[in-house]
């Protein structure tokens, strides 16, 4: 007596079949701005136009909360984390042994006070590339 297979097994095998065919494979060369935006737009059948608002759109974002006087942080949930750190300014030294001439000593100029933008990867992304 042949042994049936009940249809939730097989789907279920099905489903973790196309799983593992889906996986994008990994692309060897740097997309410029159009190849990116056309990826984008055949990958989610929205127009290439409209892909080009929404990365601009998202620009815009990031600029109003790391600018002055904003928030400061901005966050791409799971991808990454942009931050506005300001550094603290530095003054000037006199007499400081060269690190290049031994027994030579330098002036090293003050430096003021700037913000710098920090990008940070989050967890997603860094298991991207494992």
């Amino acid at each position: 007596m042949a042994v049936k297979k009940s249809p939730k097994k097989v789907a279920a095998k099905n489903r973790t079949g196309n799983a593992a065919k889906r996986k994008n494979p990994a692309i060897q060369k740097k997309y410029t701005k159009t190849e990116i935006l056309n990826a984008i737009a055949q990958a989610t059948s929205i127009s290439k136009k409209e892909v080009s608002a929404v990365l601009d759109e998202l620009s815009n974002l990031i600029e109003r909360h790391i600018k002055k006087r904003a928030v400061g942080e901005f966050t791409l949930p799971g991808l990454l984390k942009v931050k506005s750190v300001a550094r603290p300014a530095r003054p000037a030294r006199k007499n400081v042994p060269n690190p290049f001439k031994p027994g030579e000593l330098m002036d090293i100029p003050r430096k003021p006070a700037t913000t710098r933008v920090k990008v940070l990867p989050l967890k997603k992304l860094k298991e991207f590339a494992l």
